[in-house]
């Protein structure tokens, strides 16, 4: 039997699923990552209220907010898990689609990244929706143990690794020793959040009216969580909500510190509540080794700074971020052998 099982390894494309809030990343078994898409999905409605899928990806997040009415971009997933399942599935069938770029004489087992501490439901519904998408069988890893695999931790090492996996939708803080999770603290509060504070904060203080594209783009731009240098600004454009008519006003970095400040101190607290949690003799590793940080959370500029002066403890970024998660399911379903114990029910 485990020979019979070799041979259908050999012979189909393993893949693994960064199923993220944000993007979705596909990793295919001696490939790496072959597909990174926004995780957005364009439908169509007609008179009958009957949804189609028209647009996947990037080309469906290049529609968020310039649709017609008969056409909506979604997001199918919310804090790191399905909110729309029929949509989810469609979404997973064609990224795999895209990943395997010839047939197979067997269909493909398929690992999934899941935030740590989701609901049975919420594990089932993923399961569910990759099984549908044509998955001979599904296995499920915790993000923060397939950040610290991707991120290149000794996962199985009698010693404490601390990451810090920021996503779209949710943080996940975790100590990981010989293989297994020691503890873990899970906040709904990420990248997105993020966003969203901001066009709360230009709405209120402005009286203007931004996209959630615009929003992300203030972000990257001039965001930050410690101020380090001098104060930066940028020109930001949008719909007076008083007038009705387009505006442009100026924003600086210092006001988009504060307006994301409530969700970045979220994470700061994940962080300190789990370092309160650790075992004295796993702390002891920490102290040496530092916390690591992975996910695209973790791009804001001088995050790596504020957890440094809030913990006291050298804070490491993950040498590819954005793909750790992915990188690290891959990794673990490639060596199921030797990773067996990582993966969960």
């Amino acid at each position: 039997m485990k020979l019979w099982n070799s041979f259908k390894g050999v012979l189909s494309n393993d893949i693994a699923i960064d199923l993220g809030t944000a993007n979705t990343l596909v990793y295919v078994k001696g490939l790496g990552i072959v597909v990174n898409e926004p995780s957005v999905v364009a439908i169509l409605r007609d008179n009958r209220g009957q949804k189609k899928v028209i647009e996947v990806g990037q080309a469906a997040k290049e529609m968020l907010g310039r649709t017609p009415g008969n056409i909506q971009a979604i997001r199918p997933l919310k804090d790191g898990v399905i909110a729309d399942f029929e949509v989810t599935q469609v979404m997973i069938k064609q990224l795999i689609a895209k990943a395997q770029q010839h047939k197979t004489l067997f269909r493909p087992r398929i690992m999934i990244s899941i935030p740590y501490g989701i609901t049975e439901v919420e594990k089932r519904a993923v399961k569910e929706a990759a099984l549908s998408a044509s998955a001979r069988e599904v296995y499920l890893i915790e993000q923060p143990m397939a950040a610290a695999i991707g991120a290149g931790l000794p996962i199985t090492e009698s010693s404490g690794n601390m990451i810090v996996d920021i996503g779209g939708g949710t943080t996940d803080v975790a100590v990981i020793s010989l293989g297994g999770i020691v503890f873990s603290k899970s906040v709904r509060v990420g990248g997105d959040k993020m966003n969203e504070s901001i066009l709360n904060y230009i709405r209120r203080k402005y009286n203007l009216a931004i996209g959630e594209r615009t929003s992300e783009m203030i972000k990257k731009t001039i965001g930050n969580a410690y101020p380090v240098g001098k104060e930066t600004s940028m020109e930001v454009k949008g719909r007076d909500l008083l007038a009705g008519v387009p505006k442009t006003i100026e924003v600086s970095s210092d006001e988009i510190r504060e307006a994301m400040s409530e969700t970045v101190n979220g994470i700061v607290e994940a962080v300190k509540v789990t370092l309160e949690r650790t075992p004295p003799e796993l702390a002891a590793d920490i102290v040496d080794k530092g916390i690591v940080m992975a996910g695209g959370g973790s791009l804001l500029k001088n995050l790596d700074v504020l957890l440094r002066e809030e913990t006291g403890l050298p804070v490491f970024l993950a040498e590819d971020p954005l793909a750790a998660v992915a990188l690290g399911a891959g990794l673990a379903l490639e060596n199921m052998d030797y990773l067996k114990g990582v993966t969960i029910d």
